[in-house]
């Protein structure tokens, strides 16, 4: 009998899909309010480079959520329900530290800079907390079909934020002073309150968690009874390696554009405002694909779509093409890693039981973002021995190793992989 009913028919897919969206919205705007918009209240206030540049310290808890995960399982606000009860706690709280940052008065003096370095540790903290609960939302939430259109929907509600607070803050900054940028970023996370009290209601699970022994440990072995020992890591290493030929061109396309002669300016407004809208076009691409292929064949065609926007980096290094090149390949690369976005955030989703979503989901994630760090890590010394083109090419071949684990774990025919998949299969 599985752990959770299916989302009530009576409520329209779109309301969950607004649901989302807004959810992403509210997170991604006070990470923005942390991170842009401080450096560049800082930086406009002549504080030192170096300790700007201390400023992403404050982010280690994006990093380390997956450790107190475990209290939203075990200790659920029960309104308006087992997740939205924590949203709207946290969501309250970001819009006052939101805006008790403009009361801030940036300078070189001790006592105002660790005014500062507390107040974006304590947002970071509010922030990391806030995606556990919206990540668990989201997968609680959405059915089957609804897992790639929701994803694209969380994306988009989060691109919009990162814009609104990235380019709309600045905008406020410029013409009000800094004190309104801020201000502003509070109002936008306020502005999302209503509709986390309007969501769509979550129904109750068979089998809460009833211990914090269980809320720490229960993810874990549920994981592994459902799974199974041998698919359990093959779908972490799918996990792992899925998205790894994204984050070694990641860490290397700013030094590469920079090395072909194009100037920063050019670098900025393709990569700043015309990745940004290819990544939102390619996110409802790949939502619509998704709901039309399904999880196996969305797989396998986005990740290919995925390595095409790689292997167009090495025709830029071989063949040039000028910015004309440029707006291309940085158009093919965020279009297909839009679209791979999509159906990973949906392939995590599914890989997630109700009873201990917010754990397993900042698990997943947490395994996820090694690829973007530890295996992502020599890509500068490939770069550096073997050379641009290679180097692009070697970020395309590195897609063999998911596409090799799919061809086990999501075959072309859907139908032979949803055990995999399903939570259904633990009711304990």
């Amino acid at each position: 009998m599985p752990p959770v009913s299916s989302p009530a028919p009576t409520v329209p897919s779109w309301r969950r899909l607004v649901a989302v969206a807004a959810a992403g919205v509210a997170s991604g705007a006070p990470y923005m309010v942390g991170s842009r918009l401080l450096q560049g209240w800082l930086s406009a206030s002549q504080v030192p480079l170096g300790l700007i540049g201390l400023i992403p310290l404050a982010e280690l808890p994006y990093t380390l959520k997956l450790f107190w995960a475990p209290l939203l399982d075990r200790w659920p606000i029960p309104w308006p329900d087992r997740r939205r009860g924590w949203l709207v706690l946290l969501q309250l709280v970001l819009v006052v530290v939101t805006a008790a940052m403009a009361l801030l008065r940036p300078s070189t003096d001790a006592t105002s800079l660790a005014a500062i370095g507390v107040m974006a540790l304590v947002l970071a903290i509010c922030s990391a907390t806030q995606d556990i609960a919206v990540d668990a939302y989201r997968t609680d939430l959405l059915s089957e079909l609804e897992r790639g259109p929701g994803a694209a929907a969380a994306s988009l509600g989060y691109r919009a934020a990162m814009l609104a607070v990235g380019a709309g803050g600045f905008l406020l900054a410029g013409r009000f002073g800094w004190p309104a940028a801020f201000l502003g970023s509070a109002v936008l996370i306020a502005a999302m309150l209503p509709f986390t009290l309007t969501a769509p209601r979550l129904p109750a699970i068979d089998h809460p968690v009833t211990s914090l022994r269980q809320a720490v440990l229960g993810p874990a072995r549920e994981f592994l009874r459902r799974s199974g020992p041998n698919r359990s890591w093959q779908l972490l290493l799918l996990v792992l390696l899925y998205r790894w030929p994204d984050g070694l061109l990641s860490a290397m396309a700013i030094p590469f554009l920079t090395s072909q002669g194009f100037s920063p300016a050019d670098i900025g407004l393709v990569q700043g405002g015309w990745a940004v809208a290819a990544t939102m076009a390619g996110t409802v691409l790949g939502g619509v694909l998704f709901s039309r292929l399904g999880m196996n064949r969305s797989l396998w065609l986005f990740a290919v779509a995925g390595a095409l926007g790689n292997l167009s980096y090495w025709a830029l290094a071989q063949f040039g093409g000028g910015l004309a090149g440029l707006i291309t390949v940085v158009s093919l690369e965020n279009l297909s890693g839009g679209m791979v976005g999509a159906v990973f955030v949906a392939l995590l989703m599914s890989l997630c039981n109700p009873r201990f979503s917010a754990t397993q989901y900042a698990l997943f994630s947490g395994v996820y973002a090694m690829s973007r760090s530890v295996l992502a890590a020599p890509a500068g010394l490939v770069a550096e021995r073997a050379g641009w083109g290679p180097f692009f090419l070697f970020t395309v071949t590195a897609a063999l190793p998911a596409f090799l684990l799919m061809l086990q774990l999501t075959p072309w025919s859907e139908a032979e992989a949803r055990g995999a998949f399903d939570p259904s299969r633990d009711a304990t």
